[in-house]
């Protein structure tokens, strides 16, 4: 007869309490939390300048062309400068997320030996 293998499910309560994961945690937040602040304040500014700062928003720059054109035309590139740090960013979490895996697949490796 042959024996049955049930694989070790993670324990989610070590997996939330390890370094590894202690540390992408903290990584992604301390990168997170102040770009999503600076992008809604960023955002937010345009709306606010348009009700607040009439005079600022209508000031011409380059002929026809007043602050207010080019500070909403800022946010597109302002948009793609973040989501391009982002990417780069990920790339450290996504190391991070896979060293975790790894731990964990050597976690379960070593608690099957031992139930066997």
């Amino acid at each position: 007869m042959a024996a049955f293998h049930t694989p070790v499910s993670p324990s989610w309560k070590e997996l939330a309490e390890s370094p590894t994961f202690q540390k992408l945690v903290k990584k992604k937040k301390r990168f997170l939390i102040p770009a999503i602040v600076f992008f809604l304040v960023y955002y937010f500014l345009l709306p606010i300048f348009a009700g607040w700062a009439k005079s600022l928003m209508g000031w011409r720059v380059v002929g026809q062309i007043t602050f207010g054109y080019l500070f909403a035309l800022s946010q597109f590139a302002m948009v793609w400068v973040l989501c391009w740090i982002y990417v780069r960013k990920a790339s450290e979490f996504d190391q991070l997320a896979e060293q975790l895996v790894r731990d964990e697949h050597e976690r379960s490796r070593k608690a099957e030996g031992v139930r066997a």
